[in-house]
């Protein structure tokens, strides 16, 4: 007989995650398992919809998350992204992007399950690091930084130098080195002091600013 549930998809390129997703997803009624794939563009070349994606954050191909979510939704589906929570980068980059909320791999085998309900239900799946990264945007105002000091921050504290930072962006170097001087100045006023470029750089992973280096 014909499961009448919400379809339910899945974008993961650990194929482990989805032998233990798949079963997980076919023991509830109310949830229908349509399929799996390595990339987002696999599965929208090999899938006929689906009504929820179960994306992972860290996929291999090049891909980010915000695009990876942009293209799913035009395509159709709601988007519940999973994690192993590693990278705040990225983390923060899904909070800012069109998708339900955020549900960690090593979360108990139940509470994942209850988080892809909600989600193909459209509500919001609210986990501690999506909060986190929510409260700590500088878009929605929490975070110190401007725009223009997270481009800063982001080139400076991975290597270049003030001048070559400031051809970069288009700025003077006298510019560039205002920016880190607040930069500097707001880390220290929340006791988080960042006097060197190594500090910089530690600051810029700890808030997502910079993203971490792949792993091979």
């Amino acid at each position: 007989m014909p499961h009448a549930g919400a379809r339910i998809a899945i974008v993961d390129d650990h194929e482990i995650v989805i032998l233990a997703l798949r079963p997980l997803i076919a023991s509830s009624p109310d949830l229908e398992y349509v399929g799996s794939a390595s990339s987002v563009p696999k599965l929208l070349r090999t899938s006929p919809g689906a009504d929820l994606v179960v994306l992972d954050l860290n996929l291999r191909d090049g891909s980010t998350p915000g695009d990876n979510v942009a293209a799913l939704r035009e395509w159709g589906a709601q988007v519940l992204a999973i994690t192993s929570g590693e990278n705040p980068f990225l983390i923060r980059e899904v909070s800012r992007s069109d998708s339900l909320g955020l549900v960690r791999k090593s979360a108990p085998a139940q509470h994942i399950l209850a988080a892809i309900r909600r989600a193909a239900r459209g509500e919001i799946v609210a986990s501690t690091e999506w909060a986190a990264a929510l409260d700590s945007d500088p878009d929605i105002g929490a975070a110190p930084l401007t725009n223009r000091e997270r481009d800063v921050l982001a080139l400076y504290a991975s290597g270049l130098g003030a001048k070559s930072v400031a051809t970069h962006l288009g700025i003077s170097e006298n510019t560039v080195d205002d920016h880190i001087r607040r930069i500097r100045a707001e880390y220290l006023a929340l006791g988080r002091p960042a006097n060197t470029k190594v500090d910089l750089y530690r600051r810029g992973v700890e808030d997502g600013f910079i993203p971490l280096p792949v792993k091979n």
